[in-house]
């Protein structure tokens, strides 16, 4: 027997209940919008909660807002994760945003006339989409974990020291993440990390200002992924932020190269060492994963293509991403612009006319 699903009608759907979805809702509520925000989690800010307890943001308070409401407090203090899941939770009741929990997409669906949005138990027709699911989709842990036969574990799944057995434990991965989850341990821990490649070590403050306030006064937060500085940013790996090889070493954290294979409990690195562990924590990020959206905008390798989040599809947009417009596209503080920027394009769309645009290349 064929199962029956509900089916019903928005003007815009917008995917995805964090940061991204919640400004560009802040925008189309201004407009006066029939939309809907659909969370696959059943909890608000369910990604925040989700990460390690000790967790605090790299950048202070002040460049921490969503649209229309600042982040209380102090605004040079650096937030911990309940402070954000509790501003964000505060953000989308203090706003009325129409959020929709424990609602996953299964399919997004070109249709002549729009989009259909489908979730197990019903379906959405809309006019316009906007995928704001952001940038820690799918944790990716490599192959060689495969070949461990030790306790291991993606960073989202770290909660604290105490979750961790005890004897030597290895970070794998060099970012932000690593490095803080390896300092963090190291109190408790023999810690070993391992860095596949070397990243610009940055102080979080300089002569008593954030960083952030640097980056925004000179304007290098908002330099363009298509200007020359910004190509060149794109190019280098990412930086470390508060934290620093020399930082970690003081707290006695081991440095290693990269992990390039694995056996038992033995780790190998690129320069021909091995090291016999106890755990891992692999620190090692997240990957894409637009599986779901059935629309043709998407280049060989599966990046969305774009212009400043707006796709070849008419009234399909995407907002969060790295490096949509500017190195802050990603970022809680500086999500706004974007997410101005798409809700304009949204009011602009009109539901049956036909698009003209540029050829949209890799």
């Amino acid at each position: 027997m064929e199962r029956w699903t509900r089916i019903e009608r928005r003007d815009v759907v917008v995917v995805g209940g964090g940061q991204a979805g919640l400004a560009v809702g802040y925008f189309l509520a201004q407009q006066g919008r029939d939309v809907t925000i659909l969370e696959a989690a059943d909890e608000p800010a369910a990604a925040w909660r989700g990460r390690w307890d000790s967790l605090r943001l790299f950048t202070s308070a002040r460049y921490d807002s969503l649209p229309g409401l600042a982040f209380p407090g102090d605004p040079d203090r650096y937030p911990t994760r309940d402070e954000v899941a509790t501003y964000l939770t505060d953000y989308a009741g203090r706003f009325e945003l129409p959020v929709e929990l424990d609602s996953q997409v299964r399919a997004v669906q070109k249709r002549d006339d729009g989009y259909l949005v489908e979730l197990g138990d019903r379906s959405y027709e809309t006019d316009q989409v906007v995928i704001a699911t952001g940038p820690f989709q799918t944790p990716y842990v490599p192959p060689i974990a495969e070949d461990l036969t030790v306790p291991q574990r993606h960073s989202t799944e770290y909660r604290s020291p105490q979750d961790i057995p005890e004897g030597r434990v290895v970070v794998v991965g060099g970012g932000n993440t690593g490095y803080q989850i390896a300092e963090e341990l190291a109190a408790t821990h023999e810690v070993h990390l391992s860095v596949g490649s070397r990243q610009t070590p940055l102080p979080q403050r300089i002569l008593g200002r954030d960083l952030f306030w640097y980056l925004d006064r000179t304007g290098l937060i908002r330099k363009t992924a298509a200007s020359r500085i910004g190509r060149r940013m794109q190019q280098k790996e990412d930086t470390l932020i508060g934290s620093s090889p020399r930082g970690v070493r003081r707290h006695g954290v081991h440095l290693h190269p990269r992990a390039v294979a694995a056996a038992g409990s033995t780790l190998r690195f690129s320069d021909g060492t091995t090291l016999d562990l106890g755990s891992v924590i692999w620190a090692t990020g997240f990957r894409l994963d637009h599986s779901w959206v059935d629309v043709p905008v998407f280049g060989e390798s599966g990046q969305v293509l774009h212009e400043r989040g707006v796709t070849a599809s008419p009234g399909l947009y995407f907002l969060g991403l790295p490096w949509q417009h500017t190195r802050g596209s990603a970022l809680l503080g500086f999500v706004e612009d974007d997410a101005e920027f798409i809700a304009q394009k949204v009011g602009e769309f009109r539901p049956n006319e036909r698009a003209i645009r540029e050829e949209i290349t890799t």
